[in-house]
């Protein structure tokens, strides 16, 4: 895509990252320990151009990560009523960003959203039918979900940006509050809906990848297939907790206690795992990267 894949003759790895005080921006700068990768967060406002050149100046990466967003505290209901402050983020910063590393000649790897499309006739709910990358987003429940396909639908027109679609974030961390396991057991009802998700702890070290590879344009970035609420909380009751025990309620009665609808789908990953095969099933990963390591700290 006019970005040459990153060899040995080329510079050593630099990677700017947006989101220090965030999740994703935080295990990235672990994972980039880990592996011995060179990087700085940068200071710069993403909705302030001047202070992002200034950064990419003084840090010289050779790629840019944003996990930078505003997603909502507690949750994304936040965002119905801080609006402004929601399209200032996730929409004139995201762009602002996309189109100064543009300038530069940089790949931007964006962690975006799948929670921009819900179950429909053409994608009935356990089909095994997934919406695909070049789907139009058909979720516009939220505004927060409203101002991720506004700005998804826009980026296509940039080259140098890879679109990573994650959904629903699981770690290991079960103590983290961001962590979906984490929020489902703690509370007090649950929906039961099979669901996308994104395995972090399997597919971030994949986004530095897809980087040095200089992969850009949109992906599904989840572990293939679905798993639902319930399923997973047996898991936590089986691996975790045996006196974990849960309740379950309605679309209806979880409409009542909510502002905004929440975006239930599932997302085709075909692309991703035709780039990495090794990629494992959102079941097999959830055993692999999150119940059996925390199984033995924590004991069944």
């Amino acid at each position: 895509m006019g970005y040459p894949a990153n060899g040995s003759s080329e510079k050593p790895l630099k990677f700017l990252i947006y989101g220090r005080t965030g999740w994703i921006g935080g295990l990235l700068g672990k994972l980039c320990e880990s592996k011995g990768i060179d990087y700085q967060y940068g200071s710069g406002r993403l909705e302030n151009r001047l202070s992002l050149e200034s950064d990419i100046a003084s840090v010289k990466p050779t790629h840019v990560f944003n996990a930078a967003g505003v997603t909502g505290r507690p949750n994304v209901d936040w965002c119905e009523s801080h609006k402004v402050e929601t399209i200032r983020t996730n929409v004139v910063g995201t762009l602002t960003l996309a189109d100064v590393c543009r300038d530069k000649g940089l790949v931007l790897i964006n962690y975006a959203t799948g929670c921009i499309f819900e179950y429909d006739a053409g994608h009935p709910i356990e089909s095994g039918v997934g919406f695909k990358e070049e789907d139009t987003p058909n979720f516009t429940g939220s505004f927060y979900s409203k101002t991720k396909a506004m700005v998804e639908e826009l980026l296509k027109n940039y080259e140098n940006v890879c679109t990573l679609r994650v959904r629903m974030p699981i770690s290991s961390d079960l103590a983290n509050p961001r962590n979906f396991i984490t929020k489902i057991t703690r509370y007090d009802k649950v929906v039961n809906i099979p669901n996308s998700m994104t395995i972090l702890d399997e597919l971030l070290p994949i986004s530095i990848e897809m980087a040095k590879r200089n992969l850009t344009g949109i992906w599904n970035f989840t572990n293939p297939g679905v798993v639902s609420h319930n399923e997973i909380l047996e898991m936590y009751h089986d691996y975790i907790d045996s006196n974990f025990s849960w309740k379950n309620f309605t679309l209806e009665e979880q409409a009542k206690v909510i502002i905004a609808p929440r975006s239930n789908n599932e997302l085709d990953t075909n692309k991703l795992k035709n780039e990495f095969p090794e990629l494992l099933s959102i079941k097999e990963s959830l055993v692999k990267y999150v119940f059996e390591p925390n199984k033995k700290t924590l004991g069944a």
